[in-house]
């Protein structure tokens, strides 16, 4: 029957090509406005860590002086070397990790090819495991290389292309600060979105191109780039282990998310203790957020990305109104057709079918003219400055989407005109024809 209904949803369109053009044009427009602003949200707002954000938390405390002090106030996000390599050695969780970022001049050695100028993440063992960072080669270090001092490095794919033209380069040696350090292992493709473990050095930037043990990163003296606190007069320099500075971003996996209350427990008598040491002038004041509630309290996404969306769908629905006008003109020029079906046994019902299936019709075609729209859209926006405008990609899901919203909608803007349509009375029609 549907095909039936189809058939002459076809042969109806055909004879008001004008007409079907004109709301075809109405629900690409606005199908199109809309997917690509949602695409972009889509995007940005993904799991960057899928099947572990719920595990995975974001360690906070408040070491800070008393000046400025407010009660309930947001603690420090970033942690002192000395609290965060002695939460490290007492190891009470799955997994952890102390890192920040900086940047390094690259060389490999080989002639003809330039230097590079990467970014650096200096970290600890459990970095690779904790964010199931993919290998192409190798292998990351251990804690033991770790304490060790170890002059090793691994790479990621971006710079092996550069460096060795993508060639297996475990065993290799790089030239960093004046220093050789031999290569252990190379990633695959990773980016996650956005890049949560340190938001401060890009929100949507690519991963780091070069990743050291924190105690060789030290050693080579690699300059820090990031966000930072200090107070008191111990001193700026951000390696020393005494120095009154938050600059390390640390993380910690738990087995599972119930485990959180009992970490969260144990930073408190931490904090407390510090506090009775004269370390802490602040009260306990900690904070452990997973990655989902940690970039939602950062506020990861563009506001004026969320915006666009509104403005978009705002736009959609001015469409489909359109739409809904533009169909019912259609259907009231054909009430001696409708009505004539009726004389001849059709019932309102249908009447009402038949109609349904015009306008998800016009919303096939309006989703496909939407979908190439919306290509054009994303790919404007990837010649914008933004951030994040190299990720703006349509994928598998959001192109179902974008056919499954245009086909609903036109159906929705088709039942107020179905409605009508199957109100004709034969009677009335017929004899007035």
């Amino acid at each position: 029957m549907i095909g039936y209904y189809f058939g002459l949803a076809l042969h109806s369109l055909k004879r008001n090509r004008v007409l079907t053009a004109l709301m075809i044009l109405a629900v690409g427009l606005g199908i199109g406005a809309s997917m690509t602003t949602l695409t972009v949200l889509h995007v940005l707002s993904g799991d960057p860590l899928p099947g572990k954000s719920d595990r995975v938390f974001r360690v906070q405390l408040d070491a800070e002086a008393m000046q400025g002090y407010k009660p309930g106030g947001e603690p420090l996000e970033h942690l002192t070397r000395l609290d965060a390599e002695t939460l490290l050695a007492q190891r009470k969780a799955q997994r952890q990790a102390m890192m920040s970022g900086g940047a390094a001049r690259v060389d490999a050695g080989i002639a003809g090819r330039a230097p590079q100028q990467t970014d650096v993440r200096f970290t600890t063992a459990d970095f690779f495991p904790m964010f199931q960072v993919p290998l192409r080669h190798g292998r990351t270090w251990t804690p033991e290389e770790d304490q060790a001092h170890g002059r090793l490095a691994v790479i990621s794919d971006e710079l092996n292309s550069a460096l060795f033209a993508g060639e297996d380069s475990t065993g290799r040696s790089i030239r960093v600060n004046g220093q050789d350090l031999r290569i252990i292992g190379v990633l695959g493709p990773w980016r996650p979105i956005p890049k949560f473990y340190d938001l401060n050095t890009g929100r949507f930037r690519a991963v780091e191109g070069l990743f050291l043990p924190f105690t060789t990163a030290r050693d080579l003296k690699i300059s820090f780039q990031g966000s930072s606190t200090c107070w008191g007069e111990g001193g700026t320099d951000m390696y020393d282990v005494n120095a009154p500075c938050a600059w390390l971003q640390y993380w910690v996996e738990l087995a599972a998310p119930a485990d959180r209350a009992d970490y969260l427990r144990y930073l408190d008598n931490y904090s407390a203790q510090q506090r009775e040491m004269g370390r802490y002038a602040r009260p306990v004041n900690v904070r452990l957020r997973s990655v989902t509630d940690y970039l939602l309290y950062k506020q990861v996404i563009p506001s004026d990305v969320r915006l666009q969306v509104w403005l978009a769908f705002g736009f959609l629905a001015v469409c489909l109104v359109n739409t809904i006008a533009l169909l019912l003109a259609t259907f009231l020029r054909r009430a001696p057709e409708i009505s004539l079906r009726r004389a001849l046994g059709a019932s309102r019902l249908d009447i009402f079918r038949q109609c349904l299936v015009e306008a998800g019709t016009v919303g096939i075609a309006g989703g496909v003219a939407g979908l190439c729209l919306a290509l054009v859209g994303l790919w404007a926006i990837r010649q914008q400055p933004a951030s994040y405008a190299a990720l703006a990609h349509l994928d598998l899901k959001m192109l179902l989407m974008t056919l499954g919203l245009a086909l609903v909608s036109s159906v929705l803007a088709g039942l107020l005109p179905a409605w009508q349509a199957m109100k004709f009375e034969p009677a009335s029609q017929l004899k007035s024809e």
